[in-house]
């Protein structure tokens, strides 16, 4: 696997990298998640083409968001919560009213979230099933004055969010159409769990419900129709048709720096579809998944969690920035082909104080895009290829 796709500072390619410390102003960067996106019809994925420009225009939504703040001299923090939160209330991606399910069929969300000043300020939770915008309760535990620690998950996080104010919602907030045929398609491919019993939902078995569609298989039918084909595998992509498919890996993130040269960056994220209950992915892990520093960068990453917890993709990007003295560009390349030749994918957003940035990925696509307070234009990719309108 090699290193597929980036784009940094500002297209085309020429231009890609300011060398000479030229501040560029406030600027916000984001991401949607990278993965598999390709624009082919299989079969058992039809998504419509016309699909693509919900994503674009959801996207450009969190980057006008996020730019009015700071374009109004507002903090980068307070830019990169209010991109996030627009995407974790969209339905598309995989973090808040999106978010994929575990095995068992509930959802596990997480976030984390950090300030590049020199004390770092950070704010990280994980194993919500409450919480309606998890990158919110990350931003409070971060900024409460009193409360002393970075991390908190499952029960003790969300009594802590109760506790503060933080919007909670019914767990069946989170259950979507979309998502709950994605976790059953995925049982069926691998054949259902070992003894091939029924799972039990947090919301029943909602394919019969009145708000699901009833064509939808039951968990028996998902179990055995998983043992009869043999787990087969799906058509190979690449057959005729206009249709947009979409397998990411599904984690929701923005980078900011502001009028005062002070840097942000957070990530949010429903996780795997079908990962087990309990299991943390690099999204909530500081220096994993979300980084900043004002004297090197701020990054968000996505992809698979396990390699970028084991690689420290964010803080890897801002340590070369301070050891090899790269510039943005050059230590998030380094990075992202570092897991390309152990074989995972990932994609990353990064900017440093002068408001450079770059966003590389070695997958078939990424949800991304950027925009600046000095022209407040958003622009918004998802494939290698796209430009802007």
């Amino acid at each position: 696997m090699t290193k597929t796709s980036c784009f940094s500072h500002v297209l085309p390619h020429s231009k890609q990298v300011a060398r000479k410390p030229a501040n560029h102003g406030p600027t916000l960067l984001i991401h949607g998640g990278a993965g598999r996106i390709v624009k082919k019809k299989i079969p058992c994925e039809e998504i419509p083409d016309e699909q693509k420009e919900e994503y674009l225009q959801a996207m450009k939504e969190a980057l006008k968001v996020g730019c009015d703040i700071l374009k109004r001299g507002g903090r980068a923090v307070d830019a990169v919560v209010a991109a996030v939160r627009v995407m974790e209330d969209c339905p598309l991606y995989n973090a808040g009213k999106g978010a994929v399910f575990t095995r068992s069929g509930k959802n596990e969300l997480e976030s984390s979230i950090m300030i590049g000043t020199p004390s770092h300020p950070a704010g990280a939770v994980t194993l919500l099933r409450t919480i309606k915008n998890p990158v919110v309760l990350a931003k409070t535990l971060m900024l409460d004055p009193e409360n002393s620690h970075v991390f908190l998950g499952g029960e003790g996080a969300e009594k802590y969010a109760r506790e503060k104010g933080v919007e909670v919602v019914d767990p069946s907030y989170f259950w979507t159409e979309a998502r709950w045929k994605e976790h059953l398609e995925g049982l069926a491919n691998e054949g259902g769990n070992d003894k091939g019993e029924k799972r039990d939902s947090c919301y029943g078995d909602k394919s019969e419900s009145d708000d699901a569609n009833n064509s939808l298989p039951s968990y028996d039918d998902v179990v055995n129709k998983g043992k009869t084909e043999n787990n087969t595998k799906r058509e190979p992509v690449g057959s005729n048709g206009d249709w947009f498919y979409m397998n990411s890996m599904g984690t929701v993130g923005a980078v900011a720096v502001d009028a005062d040269g002070v840097i942000a960056a957070a990530t949010s994220t429903g996780g795997k579809n079908n990962k087990s209950d309990g299991r943390i992915g690099d999204s909530p892990v500081i220096g994993c998944g979300t980084w900043a520093d004002n004297e090197t960068c701020g990054v968000s990453g996505t992809g698979e969690g396990e390699f970028l917890i084991r690689y420290t993709l964010a803080r890897g990007i801002a340590s070369r920035m301070e050891y090899l003295n790269e510039s943005v560009e050059q230590a998030a390349s380094a990075m992202i082909d570092l897991l390309s030749k152990v074989g995972t994918e990932a994609g990353v957003v990064a900017l440093d104080k002068y408001g450079n940035f770059t966003i590389q990925y070695n997958t078939s696509g990424m949800f991304r895009g950027y925009i600046r307070a000095s022209d407040e234009i958003p622009h918004a990719y998802i494939f290698p290829d796209d430009v802007d309108d």
